[in-house]
């Protein structure tokens, strides 16, 4: 039998052009995967992530000309002989015009109007104290304002600290400054952010009724940017308490019952592009600005009329569903129905909170 010669083997060289391919493919998807980390991760988060215990929804009844004994009734309460004392306590930063329509929707209804600011911003940034330098334009609630100033954290450039650990500290001084109010056991308490702006009637409705639950949940339809862009009610962390020894200020999930449509949230509703850039650098989430382009004012000029997200980010959705039905700019709304009286009753002064004025004004 004659015996086959072997041959060496040799394998094929792959064409210089894959390799080529391979070297701008490869490297252009790591890159893009790492600066687009946060929206796919968010894209994907109903994978990852579980949807937190679902709250006991309680119906909220009003009508204008209906008696408080009638309403209380509805809700399965009953009416008190006096109303309770409410005292409103926030921690602000620079929401000036927030301010300004919350206190003059509750001013005639609070007993204490309780408001802590700090030398520092949520990320150890030194800030202006913007409501002290401001106070004449609240002078009218002054017999009911109790203000006090946190000392805060200044962190040094390049240095990183926890911005939620900040925030926290400054919630927990609220503490002793409502003691300092006079707050008693038995009062009621408002905890919320400044742009978190429960309406009257819930706060009648707090102030007026017995049986209602000591801790619950302010559920408040969300805005971004202005009343012209309804985004949905996923707005919760208000709370109202009847004050007691176990009452202890925060902004978390503190019981399961939420009170249906009880005011309004207005996010990022600034009246200066400038403004903008300051609370994305600030607040607990300055970590979303990815790229210095982010803080450009044109960019987030357009973003803002378009109602887009400003970080680029994806809905915070726990199913895809969710996540889907609400990517992309937020529609549009015409109405001006069901907003703060305050509001309504000074459009020209309020003009870029409503529909039709996205454009801030330019210093």
């Amino acid at each position: 039998m004659a015996i086959r010669s072997l041959r060496p083997t040799h394998r094929r060289t792959p064409p210089k052009f894959f390799c080529l391919i391979l070297l701008i493919i490869v490297p252009t998807c790591i890159f893009g995967i790492y600066t687009n980390y946060p929206k796919i991760s968010y894209f994907f988060r109903p994978l990852w992530d579980k949807p937190p215990t679902p709250f006991i929804r309680l119906p909220h009844y009003y009508a204008e000309n209906v008696t408080m004994d009638h309403l209380c009734h509805l809700h399965g309460w009953s009416l008190r002989a006096e109303p309770r004392r409410v005292f409103d306590g926030i921690i602000f930063s620079n929401e000036l015009d927030m301010l300004d329509i919350r206190w003059h929707e509750l001013y005639p209804y609070v007993t204490k109007l309780v408001i802590l600011e700090a030398y520092t911003t949520f990320t150890g940034i030194p800030k202006p104290l913007f409501f002290a330098t401001n106070w004449s334009r609240f002078a009218f609630a002054e017999e009911k304002v109790v203000h006090d100033i946190f000392p805060g954290i200044v962190v040094p450039h390049g240095s990183r600290i926890d911005p939620f650990e900040l925030e926290k500290k400054q919630r927990i001084a609220m503490n002793a400054l409502l003691r300092h109010a006079g707050i008693s056991y038995g009062d009621v308490l408002i905890m919320s952010d400044t742009d978190e702006i429960p309406s009257p009637h819930t706060v009648k409705l707090l102030q007026w009724c017995d049986g209602i639950p000591s801790t619950m949940h302010l559920e408040l339809k969300h805005y971004m940017y202005s009343f012209e862009f309804p985004v949905d009610y996923s707005s919760w962390r208000a709370t109202s308490h009847i004050y007691g020894p176990r009452t202890f200020y925060q902004h978390s999930r503190q019981t399961n019952y939420l009170f249906s449509d009880a005011g309004w949230h207005c996010s990022f509703c600034f009246r200066h592009i400038e403004d903008f850039v300051f609370k994305m650098t600030a607040y607990s989430h300055a970590d979303r600005v990815k790229r210095k382009e982010f803080l450009n004012y044109a960019r987030i000029q357009k973003l803002i009329c378009r109602g887009d997200d400003l970080f680029d980010m994806l809905p915070e959705e726990y199913s895809f569903k969710e996540l889907i039905k609400k990517m992309g700019p937020i529609p549009r709304s015409t109405s001006a129905v069901h907003l703060p009286a305050y509001l309504i009753k000074n459009v020209d002064k309020f003009r870029f909170l409503l529909p039709g004025g996205c454009l801030r004004p330019q210093d």
